[in-house]
């Protein structure tokens, strides 16, 4: 067997590998940062004129989480600043998840002091100023719920990045790509591979002047697939009512030409379309941004012991139970502590190299075997939200160049950063 490496040339593609929305959760990071900057100020400020050590107390306790907040601005304005840094052999686009384990780790640590302090107060009770203590709650939850709301449309668990599912009908404008309308002369047909809930089947319906309508006669229409490799399969349909569905199920990948024939009053057309097969998943972990993810849930957090400290407190003072605050804390702990492990848990395993998406990996396998190659090799890793590098080693007895896999493989468009090594076996 003769081994032959081929890579992209130096120079002819970006290394900068940071979020789509880099710099607008950049500044939206730095913005909470001065409410909350701006909060502590006057809560210390006006705690020392007014005496009220509470005040001072919820000050200093609001410092702390800026300086939280202040690795996420950090690590966002350093990434960009040194984006194009050659330094970085694959960029600055995992500063955010180191970022985002840091703040993991304060989370674990602050979770431990209310842990430790709620406890001691179980046994230790000590006299609550109630009057004072109720609106300081309010006041906070009021900067976190503002907080929030500023870190609001970022990706903090719901990534919004490349890719693209099937599944929605073909009104629905967010999955419009993934439906070809063909005009016909005679109005506009709809065609769309549909899998919400259901194996993948495709569906026609008409669009009229009048609005969407079925197709008339099921027999008057005839659907073949041709993909790349040659491979042919024919589909016949049933008649659903309000649209033609395919009896036979789509195989993946759905990457393919689609025939389209039709036949009316003795007349026939045929039109050609063509299938991409995009990624499932495009909202998945792989596009997730760790550090807003990680900016938020210190909000998060902060809210839910503000709104845990308020209940807490409303049932010492009206109903007595004094041992509810301690207790609201507690539970505060166990939340946090939760949040906390499973952002360890996400950017511990981006920062080892963990294979971000075995789901793309495995269809990356059948993409490169689909026509008699081996895939002897494939290492698949995170280099920032939304992109993703990957080293494969494939095994063929064809006479194929890079540009051949660079064309199987360009239909995955996280992958950022390929780099393609092709064996040459006998037969």
């Amino acid at each position: 067997m003769m081994a032959n490496q081929i890579a992209e040339p130096t120079g002819a593609h970006s290394h900068v590998f940071l979020g789509a929305g880099h710099d607008k959760n950049e500044r939206k990071t730095w913005a909470v940062i001065a409410l909350c900057g701006a909060m502590m100020v006057l809560e210390i400020v006006g705690g020392s004129l007014y005496g009220s050590l509470a005040l001072v107390a919820d000050g200093l306790h609001m410092s702390t989480h800026a300086a939280a907040l202040l690795i996420a601005a950090a690590a966002y304005t350093y990434a960009r600043k040194h984006a194009n840094d050659p330094s970085f052999a694959f960029g600055t686009g995992k500063l955010g998840d180191l970022a985002g384990f840091s703040s993991a780790i304060i989370l674990a640590m602050i979770a431990l002091l209310i842990g430790y302090e709620a406890i001691s107060r179980l046994f230790s009770p000590i006299a609550i100023d109630f009057d004072v203590a109720i609106p300081i709650a309010f006041l906070g939850l009021l900067v976190n719920v503002a907080s929030a709301w500023l870190l609001s449309g970022g990706d903090h668990g719901h990534s919004h990045g490349h890719g693209h599912g099937h599944g929605h009908a073909a009104h629905d404008d967010h999955h419009a790509d993934e439906v070809r309308r063909i005009d016909t002369g005679h109005g506009f047909l709809l065609l769309e591979v549909f899998e919400d809930g259901v194996p993948p089947r495709f569906r026609v319906r008409f669009e009229g002047s009048r609005g969407p309508m079925p197709v008339p006669g099921g027999q008057s229409l005839r659907l073949d697939t041709i993909r790349p490799d040659g491979a042919r399969q024919s589909f016949s349909f049933v008649n659903r009512g309000d649209y033609l569905e395919s009896v036979e199920e789509i195989p993946e990948p759905h990457a393919f030409t689609v025939r389209l024939g039709l036949s009316h009053s003795g007349h026939s057309h045929s039109h050609e379309v063509a299938f991409e097969e995009h990624e499932h998943g495009g909202h998945g972990a792989s596009h997730r941004d760790n550090n807003m993810r990680a900016a938020f849930i210190h909000v998060l957090a902060d809210a839910a012991v503000s709104v845990l400290a308020i209940l807490g407190l409303l049932a010492a003072k009206f109903l007595g139970w004094s041992f509810m605050d301690p207790v609201m804390g507690i539970v505060g702990m166990l939340v946090i502590a939760n949040w906390s492990y499973g952002l360890v848990r996400d950017t511990g395993a981006i920062l080892l190299d963990k294979t971000p998406d075995r789901a793309l990996a495995a269809k990356i396998r059948s993409e490169i075997e689909a026509d008699g190659d081996r895939l002897t090799d494939l290492h698949l890793w995170r280099l920032g939200p939304g992109h993703l590098g990957a080293i494969v080693s494939v095994s063929t007895a064809k006479p194929r160049g890079l540009e051949f896999y660079q064309a199987r493989l360009r239909r995955f468009g996280s992958l950022s950063h390929v780099t393609i090594e092709i064996q040459s076996a006998a037969t």
